[in-house]
């Protein structure tokens, strides 16, 4: 619009009913915009939101672990510590030594290598094993970053949520065939029976 006194530019936002924003105050003259301003306050907070969602907070997760531990639950301390790094999250894990373990610390060694060793798929030694008092400590980062697994995580919920929608009944109908076999099962039995009365 070029340079135009104040009330004009306020005539000119009634007539087109929209609102002055100043945008740059300090310059000379002061440079206004003719905007819906509801609209643009809506549309940076959802922008602000969208940035938000996208960002990436670092975790550390931490998993306890003993240096005698059963191959059951070293299993599932395991697949612990790979959910943890598939979702994009550094473990640092913790071998607790107690009474005469303490003067053992090579097998607490070995057994952080070994995890080591099993995850490299999934993650790297960020921090090799060092003795810290009582305990052992070990950090493993992920090989993909939180963003990335972020991602793929939206993606599995969203082809889940598709998959629901194309086939609606399949739950149901899963239980409907479960319930038909039982009805089948009962009239099977019941010749039998009458058969021992007879």
């Amino acid at each position: 619009m070029g340079i135009v006194p104040l009330a004009k530019a306020l005539e000119l936002a009634q007539e087109y009913d929209l609102d002055l924003v100043e945008v740059a105050a300090n310059a000379r003259p002061p440079v206004c915009k003719l905007m819906d301003y509801g609209k643009f306050k809506y549309e940076s907070a959802m922008k602000a939101r969208e940035a938000r969602k996208n960002q990436a907070h670092t975790v550390i997760k931490e998993m306890k672990l003993r240096p005698k531990i059963d191959p059951h639950d070293y299993d599932t301390k395991k697949g612990h510590v790979v959910r943890f790094l598939k979702q994009g999250d550094k473990v640092k894990i913790t071998i607790m030594f107690r009474g005469r373990e303490q003067s053992r610390p090579e097998l607490g060694y070995r057994l952080l290598q070994r995890l080591a060793e099993d995850v490299a798929d999934l993650g790297f030694v960020e921090s090799n094993p060092k003795q810290d008092g009582r305990n052992m400590i070990m950090v493993l980062g992920p090989h993909k970053k939180k963003t990335e697994a972020m991602a793929e995580a939206r993606q599995a919920q969203e082809a889940r949520k598709a998959d629901a929608k194309a086939n609606p009944g399949k739950s149901q109908n899963a239980a409907e065939s479960d319930y038909v076999e039982d009805e089948t099962d009962v009239e099977a039995e019941a010749p039998a029976e009458a058969s021992a009365e007879a």
